[in-house]
């Protein structure tokens, strides 16, 4: 596979690639690029073949975007990429957040300027603010798309049963309903095969999972050794920085850059598949980013998964994972080492236990659900 493998985003007309270009990083002084080497980022993408960039009004205050519609101005690619930018996160004043029809509208617009285009391809509502109704949030996207200012839109952050709600409304009012989902999905987190893959499934949206190396975790960025020296218990930021969501200079200093996950990364089970990575990527000759890679791009019902880079040879080893052919072997035993402790309620639901408690034990199962 290569990044000119194009297929279409869920049950829509939108031709994406395998890899998607996640531009979080582009401005970011902290843990980012500046644009010199967002620009080298992109352009290592695009030359590569892929077509799918992906940013937000609240990526570095805007720079991000800004930065986005310069690089395909300056190439002259506008009509070649799709383009995709999400609200819904607080942009800094007060109530400039959630999903309601004025804020999105002010949003967009925004967003519009920025990227310099008069439209976006893919609209993500970036999360669920736990008030707005879907029936208004459905309203808000069918007018973006009638006045031309999106072609599509998805979900990302909310609540598999809105999503559904969405979906359902959308098919029985005859308006656009969502086409995709952005939600976190690596070996390091699976939480979405409990409600939002089957329901991606159900509804034909296409999954885009973002963080696939688990903000580099899984990519062997830290150290067992010193994240523990740095503090005892399991894990690496204080609780109190983890808490917060703050991290302080020295915490910087001492594992190489905080992640918006604090410390919850640093648990027993992940360092046990960070350790069968590096043993895979030893006996494979590839690198440990690239296995993990190439276990989410493989995963059922994943159409393109976001690239989170920050410098060209990231780019380089990202999109060779592409090529990656693991196992049988190999995939049952990443299944197995990153499989989540299993909760009652989700495990009467799986097609085994459906066989013995619903149509017995000698039934075979039906289509596979």
């Amino acid at each position: 596979m290569t990044l000119t493998d194009y297929r279409t985003l869920g049950r829509s007309g939108l031709v994406v690639s395998p890899l998607a270009l996640g531009t979080m990083t582009f401005g970011t002084a902290r843990w980012g690029s500046g644009e010199d080497v967002s620009r080298e980022v992109f352009n290592a993408y695009v030359d590569a073949g892929g077509n799918f960039v992906d940013t937000a009004d609240v990526y570095s205050g805007g720079l991000s975007e800004e930065m986005v519609g310069r690089f395909i101005a300056e190439r002259g690619l506008r009509d070649q990429m799709v383009v995709a930018t999400k609200a819904g996160f607080a942009t800094g004043r007060p109530l400039a957040g959630g999903s309601g029809a004025g804020h999105l509208t002010r949003s967009l617009d925004a967003s519009l300027k920025r990227l310099g285009t008069d439209h976006v391809d893919l609209f993500w509502l970036h999360v669920w603010d736990s008030v707005t109704p879907a029936e208004e949030l459905l309203e808000t996207m069918a007018g973006f798309i009638r006045s031309g200012k999106i072609r599509y839109w998805g979900l990302s952050n909310a609540p598999a049963w809105y999503g559904a709600k969405l979906a359902t409304l959308a098919a029985v009012r005859g308006q656009p309903g969502p086409i995709a989902l952005q939600y976190f999905y690596s070996l390091a987190n699976r939480d979405i095969e409990d409600e939002h893959a089957p329901m991606a499934r159900e509804f034909g949206l296409g999954i885009v999972p973002w963080s696939a190396l688990a903000y580099g975790l899984l990519a062997g960025k830290y150290d067992r050794a010193t994240v523990e020296a740095a503090a005892p218990r399991a894990g690496g930021l204080p609780r109190d920085a983890a808490a917060t969501g703050e991290a302080r200079p020295e915490d910087d200093k001492r594992l190489d850059g905080a992640n918006p996950f604090g410390d919850s990364l640093f648990t027993e089970r992940n360092w046990r598949i960070v350790d069968v990575l590096r043993r895979m990527a030893d006996e494979a000759g590839e690198t440990p980013a690239r296995i993990a890679l190439a276990w989410v791009v493989g995963r059922p019902g994943v159409t393109s998964t976001l690239m989170g880079v920050s410098r060209v040879s990231q780019v380089t080893d990202n999109v060779s994972a592409l090529g990656v052919a693991l196992s049988p072997d190999q995939r049952a035993e990443l299944d197995a080492i990153s499989a989540p402790e299993a909760r009652l309620i989700y495990g009467l639901l799986q097609p085994a236990m459906r066989r013995n408690v619903v149509f017995g034990a000698d039934v075979t199962d039906f289509g596979g659900r």
